[in-house]
């Protein structure tokens, strides 16, 4: 049942021609009035494929929203709160791509799609944590720079013959660093029977005790699709409102309470109601780095569809 606020968003929103994204990770009162929630992966194709709207709100962080204005640059992005920016993509600047590029030149560069629109420009193709080997293994290079994520290009490295150079050293998301191998032991005790489906920015000790390493749109197809009736979640807590909703017959168990992605967790339903009535706040990429990055975009979508 939504709320009073919930309904008179999603009515501005149609006063609006509105559309609203939300990520996996935001509360469950944004999940609940979204038009599409989704992955990085998922969001990205889905951004590239509106037609018939003015405005796009996109609930998740600075990445994303840069990313639905480089896929839709006639269309007004609007983020509703300009604080909520991704730690980890942060991490990687152009100059550490430019240092990596002279150090390797005979690599390619594979940047997860967790980086800034600037880097993004840098890039061959872009990847996110459901596509990342798929893309890796599309490339005739046999080296190949990778970031802002250690622990994803340590995935990717493990499953294939390529050389995958981590850039920069040390890029991680500090939510999947919670999760120790202390937290599987205690739920495995407490859930014996359940699944354990992590996320592959987790430490390398965490993916190796798990079932299954999958991004969260592959955690919501595996737990759709598996006999197991009971999963510990090892991802943003915020996914289990989404998998409780969307597969109610089964259980599923936090591998660790606090793993919450704070800047997620900036946007509110007033603050989106604000963004459709005084339409901000604004998200643009400076042209030049915009036509530079849809190009890695568009070559990481193609690979995936």
């Amino acid at each position: 049942m939504l709320n009073d606020l919930q309904k008179e968003i999603i009515e501005l929103k149609d006063e609006k021609n509105a559309i609203i994204l939300a990520h996996n990770y935001q509360p469950k009162e944004i999940q609940e009035i979204a038009d599409f929630l989704g992955d990085s992966l998922e969001l990205c194709i889905k951004a590239s494929e509106i037609e018939g709207k003015d405005l796009i709100v996109f609930c998740g962080v600075d990445f994303m929203a840069e990313t639905a204005y480089i896929l839709n640059e006639n269309k007004k992005i609007l983020i509703p709160d300009t604080e909520a920016e991704c730690p980890m993509a942060h991490m990687l600047s152009v100059e550490d791509i430019k240092a990596a590029k002279k150090v390797y030149p005979d690599a390619a560069v594979v940047l997860y799609v967790n980086s800034l629109a600037d880097t993004k420009a840098e890039a061959d193709i872009l990847a996110t944590s459901a596509n990342a080997l798929e893309v890796v293994e599309s490339l005739d290079e046999d080296k190949i720079l990778f970031g802002p994520d250690g622990n994803l290009a340590n995935f990717v490295s493990c499953q294939t013959d390529k050389e995958i150079i981590p850039i920069p050293d040390g890029g991680h998301c500090y939510v999947h660093k919670m999760f120790s191998v202390g937290d599987i032991v205690s739920a495995k005790e407490k859930y014996p029977n359940a699944e354990l489906i992590v996320h592959p920015e987790c430490n390398a000790d965490v993916q190796s005790l798990a079932d299954y390493v999958l991004s969260t749109g592959g955690m919501i197809s595996q737990a759709k699709s598996s006999n197991s009736k009971e999963f510990i979640i090892g991802t943003e807590i915020d996914l289990i409102n989404r998998l409780k909703k969307e597969v109610p017959d089964k259980e599923f168990y936090p591998l660790f309470d606090e793993a919450i992605c704070k800047t997620m967790k900036l946007h509110t339903l007033e603050k989106v109601k604000n963004a459709l009535i005084n339409e901000e706040f604004e998200v643009t990429v400076p042209k030049e780095i915009a036509e530079k990055s849809l190009a890695s975009v568009q070559r990481m979508i193609d690979v995936s569809k």
